[in-house]
């Protein structure tokens, strides 16, 4: 069985791919939508690799006569078990391809937000374009925190929003509605959040929709207005979205 160690770890690794991939939206929670065609080829590359391989071993394994197959005999070096498929440890090698093919992690939350310095530069101060008309007017959290701390027309003064996110936690008792924003993948994820106030906060992690207005502080691109502000309306619980990030 060890001689088809390699032809197996190709195989777990495309069915891992291919089950959050192809079989699910799970590959949502480590990268953006439209990298799930490069996914989905590479599992099912990887899950044909490993049938070939295993192929290929099968008819060598065939072709060999005994003194071949005396000549594969496990040989002890170092205090290590090395046979032809390598040494045992190699095995190890199949864990995370399990974990991901049995219990895929979750998306990056408010851990991750925390880890983030809660203050930002000034960049790019100045007008942003006209807002759609009506409210409650449905923002990403990356739209919202832009307009509060960088635009200096304040486009969003009195106007009704509706944002969606996970809950986070000040060490002060601040509650925030937070979203991650990605460019590639979770791994280059950066923190858009508003701080809520006017409402009891749910348990940290928990997704809402929260409606409100925006409360300006400090000066535009100051140090101030970061994290942006809303006072808020209602506060909705919701199922986390297919798509937890947003893109940056």
């Amino acid at each position: 069985m060890r001689r088809y160690g390699p032809a197996v770890l190709l195989a777990l690794v495309g069915a891992a791919i291919l089950r959050v991939s192809l079989f699910s939206e799970l590959y949502l929670r480590y990268v953006q939508a439209g990298l799930r065609p490069y996914l989905v080829v590479s599992g099912v590359g990887l899950v044909l690799l490993g049938v070939v391989v295993g192929v290929v071993v099968r008819t060598a394994g065939e072709h060999d006569g005994p003194e071949e197959r005396g000549g594969h005999e496990e040989e002890q070096h170092d205090g290590h078990t090395h046979g032809p498929a390598g040494p045992r440890v190699a095995w190890l090698l199949a864990l995370p391809a399990l974990a991901l093919l049995l219990f895929p992690p979750p998306a990056l939350g408010s851990y991750s937000a925390e880890r983030e310095a809660a203050q930002r530069a000034a960049q790019g101060v100045g007008g942003f374009p006209a807002l759609p008309s009506g409210n409650p007017l449905d923002l990403t959290l990356g739209e919202f925190g832009s307009r509060a701390v960088y635009d200096s027309s304040r486009s969003l003064k009195g106007r009704t929003v509706r944002l969606t996110g996970f809950v986070t936690r000040g060490d002060d008792g601040t509650w925030y509605v937070t979203r991650l924003l990605v460019s590639c993948c979770a791994a280059d994820a950066t923190t858009g959040k508003a701080e809520v106030r006017g409402a009891d906060a749910p348990p940290v992690d928990t997704w809402v929709t929260v409606t409100g207005t925006w409360h300006p502080k400090g000066e535009p691109g100051s140090a101030a207005a970061w994290p942006p502000v809303l006072d808020v309306t209602s506060v909705r619980r919701v199922p986390q979205p297919d798509n937890p990030y947003e893109k940056r």
